[in-house]
């Protein structure tokens, strides 16, 4: 069993979620303002259950997965920062390609952190694997800069329930 690293940036410690997670990340995906772009609907305490099992799992079976976010000093739940595997059904398909995502609390937008983050992330990742994919909704123009900053270009449009944009950044040389 691989458990989650622990990473750290000048604000955010990056591990792997607990149980104890469990009533922010609730918080998290109860917001209509998170889960606009990402499903299009809240989700209940039971799918978010299921979510914070999934990401063990990948942990688990995969060795990478998404850690929970949290502020340095304060230990306030930032959000949640990734990689995962699941078998989207998309044309162009991500095969075997780590697919990254983010999701950050309203009290967290606008400050860096989701960048801040994502590049923590990226940066473990690269002494990983090739290369990473992401999927944003055209309309996300927040999760789109993000994206931008870090490296990410679009390589496809599709749809996965509504139209998305396909990403991919390749580790540095």
């Amino acid at each position: 069993m691989s458990a989650a690293p622990v990473i750290e940036t000048a604000r955010l410690v990056l591990r792997g979620h607990r149980t104890c997670d469990l009533e922010e990340c609730v918080a998290l995906w109860a917001d209509p303002g998170v889960t606009r772009f990402i499903g299009g609907k809240p989700s209940t305490r039971e799918e978010t259950w299921s979510r914070v099992l999934r990401y063990a799992g990948h942990w688990s079976l995969m060795g990478y997965g998404y850690w929970a976010a949290r502020e340095k000093g304060t230990d306030r739940f930032v959000g949640e920062i990734g990689f995962a595997d699941f078998k989207r059904e998309l044309d162009p398909p991500f095969g075997d390609t780590p697919e990254m995502g983010w999701a950050l609390s309203p009290a967290f937008h606008g400050q860096g952190y989701a960048t801040e983050a994502v590049s923590a992330a990226l940066a473990w990742a690269d002494a990983r694997f090739p290369r990473a994919v992401c999927m944003i909704s055209p309309e996300n123009a927040p999760s789109l800069r993000v994206a931008a900053k870090v490296g990410f270009a679009e390589y496809a449009r599709t749809t996965y329930r509504d139209p998305v944009i396909l990403f991919e950044r390749f580790r540095p040389a």
